[in-house]
């Protein structure tokens, strides 16, 4: 069996929990009633940030990315540039905007006792890189991401290649 083969089958059956990437600050959500110009600072930091539905419970109920925000930044259409209705949802308007209006709903979410494979499997099926984990309140407890997924696998392959040696 190669050592890839190895790393790759390891790396299936660790446990979501196993490389958690846990909330330990703010930096993680936003509240869905927040100002979009809170989420633009952490953007920063982060190309993702979950929306809970409060501080209290941590429910997710949403993500929003910075693919999410082109519609505050862009200029509006006008009727003959597009068949869509033209958005409102432009700065160029001067409407305070929040979080919910952006964010993309209803996140797929992953289970801490999850396994890799399954959370790679639901990454693949619905074309994103990162999950947030939530407890069995729904609560959200830290995300995983594919950055993550490929560290671990690289720290894998690493330490079947030094066995070997």
């Amino acid at each position: 069996m190669s050592e890839n083969h190895t790393a790759i089958s390891t790396l299936h059956h660790l446990t979501v929990k196993d490389i958690l990437e846990p909330i330990t600050t703010m930096n993680f959500y936003v509240e869905k009633s927040e100002n979009i110009e809170h989420v633009f600072l952490l953007f920063e930091t982060k190309q993702h940030i979950w929306v809970v539905d409060d501080e209290t419970s941590l429910h997710v109920v949403g993500v929003i990315t910075e693919s999410d925000t082109i519609q505050l930044l862009a200029p509006p259409y006008t009727p003959l540039q597009s068949y869509d209705k033209p958005t409102l949802q432009s700065f160029q308007y001067g409407l305070p905007t929040i979080v919910e209006e952006i964010m993309s709903k209803q996140p797929i979410t992953a289970h801490s006792e999850e396994t890799i494979a399954n959370v790679i499997m639901k990454m693949k099926q619905h074309q994103i890189k990162q999950l947030p984990i939530v407890d069995d309140t729904e609560r959200l407890i830290g995300e995983i991401t594919l950055h993550r997924v490929i560290q671990e696998y690289t720290k894998q392959q690493t330490e079947m290649n030094q066995k070997k040696t």
